[in-house]
């Protein structure tokens, strides 16, 4: 698995932040679309869509299998096979926008807009670090095992992000 680069994230004003990602996959964006915008997709490396409709304005209720936590919202941007973006009420807004590089690979610029203190930042950089990790692991064929999943890893990450 290659590795996931560390994001940036940058202060948007008293506790909020805008965390970003670019991830490269060496699959074609038509791999990754139903990744990251189908039940069945989003429960190998994310979460479980309790409820997802699949298009602008869509509710979406996912469940986070490692942590516990579920968070409902609307699906607030839907560009077939390159952009989709949800705003959830306690992830704030997340973007996908999947950029093809050829014919065989992808670019993940991700965004995560959202509110708390550095401390809940720095979890964050963490979980999605961790989470991009797992998403490339899926496209490699090996699906999250949520039942096994530790914290190990993204508490080295979030160390790193710390330093």
């Amino acid at each position: 698995m290659s590795p996931v680069s560390h994001a940036t994230s940058e202060p948007r004003g008293p506790g909020r932040w805008v965390l970003r990602f670019e991830v490269h996959v060496p699959y074609a964006y038509e791999a990754l679309w139903p990744v990251v915008t189908t039940g069945d997709g989003l429960l190998t490396w994310l979460a479980e869509a309790r409820v997802l409709e699949r298009r602008l304005g869509g509710a979406v209720t996912l469940h986070w299998p490692d942590s516990g936590a579920t968070e409902s919202g609307e699906i607030t941007a839907w560009d077939t096979e390159r952009v989709v973006e949800y705003t959830l009420f306690g992830q704030g807004r997340i973007r996908f926008h999947l950029e093809p590089v050829g014919t065989d690979s992808t670019v993940i610029r991700f965004l995560n807009e959202r509110g708390g203190d550095d401390a809940e930042r720095l979890d964050a950089l963490a979980g999605w670090h961790d989470h991009f990790e797992l998403l490339e692991a899926a496209l490699a064929g090996h699906p999250a095992h949520w039942p096994s999943w530790t914290g190990t890893r993204r508490a080295e990450l979030r160390a790193s992000y710390a330093a």
